[in-house]
């Protein structure tokens, strides 16, 4: 399958997974929630992961894990914080940060370069993420533009899911670096399948009663669980196709349908400011597809 469609795929799973956490689990921990979006979609894979034949993993592929996995925990903690706790509309957007800063990552760890239409892409859905913070303006002005810069000290929710975003610029980058001993399926998978194990490890040490999450309902954290590892999947196989800006930025348009979801589900106001901010990510989307 093409890396687009892959990405559009993983960005749905990414937004129905944030949807459902956030309104079935509204009362859970965030630990509890990071069991299930982690350790839950981990042991979902695992069965997947045995039927590999897995290749010989040096040295250097195990450091890269080793450094990963940590982040990978503290970023899920603060994502599930920020849209347990706050509006949708006021945290997914900063995840458009990403793209931006994985073409900064993905230059010196990687070397990868992105074209001008691609830059041109990733900023446009950069700036539609900014407009969606535009609440509570009537009218663009110099005072209003400064918003989201505002949201960002004012909205916890908000510098929760910055940090994230910065997290993620990590772990894109360094996860591609990682990919390199490993078929990009295989290794989603199994990525997944051990961050799960030492989620569900390491919140069995620090906090045991976050492991019995079955009170918030078997179907519940299943949806939960296996949009998660819908997106694990198609996420690594997308990202093996094309340079990780160009994946993360396509990925980022999660956005959109997280702003769907918020309206819907949640009742979130100003869909109507939010679609138009959403035509420039779709905008950028387009560019990078081209």
């Amino acid at each position: 399958m093409h890396w687009l469609a892959l990405s559009l795929i993983c960005a749905f799973a990414l937004a129905s997974s944030d949807a459902a956490a956030k309104h079935w689990m509204q009362s859970a921990g965030a630990r509890e929630m990071v069991v299930v979006r982690l350790g839950l979609s981990g042991l979902l894979l695992t069965p997947w992961v045995l039927t590999f034949e897995l290749p010989p993993l040096p040295l250097p592929f195990w450091g890269w894990l080793a450094v990963l996995m940590p982040l990978e925990l503290i970023a899920m903690l603060l994502y599930m914080r920020a849209i347990r706790d706050h509006p949708l509309a006021l945290t997914v957007p900063y995840l458009a940060f990403t793209p931006v800063l994985v073409v900064i990552t993905g230059w010196i760890v990687l070397g990868e370069t992105v074209s001008g239409i691609g830059l041109l892409g990733i900023l446009l859905v950069v700036a539609g993420s900014w407009l969606l913070n535009f609440e509570q303006a009537g009218r663009l002005t110099p005072a209003t533009a400064l918003a989201p810069l505002r949201a960002i000290v004012v909205n916890r929710g908000s510098r929760l899911m910055l940090i994230t975003a910065a997290i993620y610029a990590l772990t894109s980058v360094g996860g591609k670096a990682a990919m390199a001993w490993m078929p990009p399926a295989q290794f989603g998978a199994f990525y997944f399948a051990l961050l799960g194990a030492l989620t569900l490890v390491m919140v069995g040490i620090t906090k045991p009663s976050a492991l019995r999450v079955s009170r918030y309902g078997g179907l519940a954290i299943l949806v939960v669980a296996v949009f998660m590892a819908i997106m694990v999947v198609t996420h690594f196989m997308a990202l093996a196709q094309v340079e990780a800006a160009y994946m993360i930025a396509v990925k980022r348009s999660s956005l959109l349908f997280g702003m769907l979801y918020g309206a819907m589900l949640f009742g979130e106001r100003h869909l109507g400011r939010h679609l138009v901010a959403g035509t420039l990510m779709v905008g950028g989307v387009a560019a990078i597809a081209l």
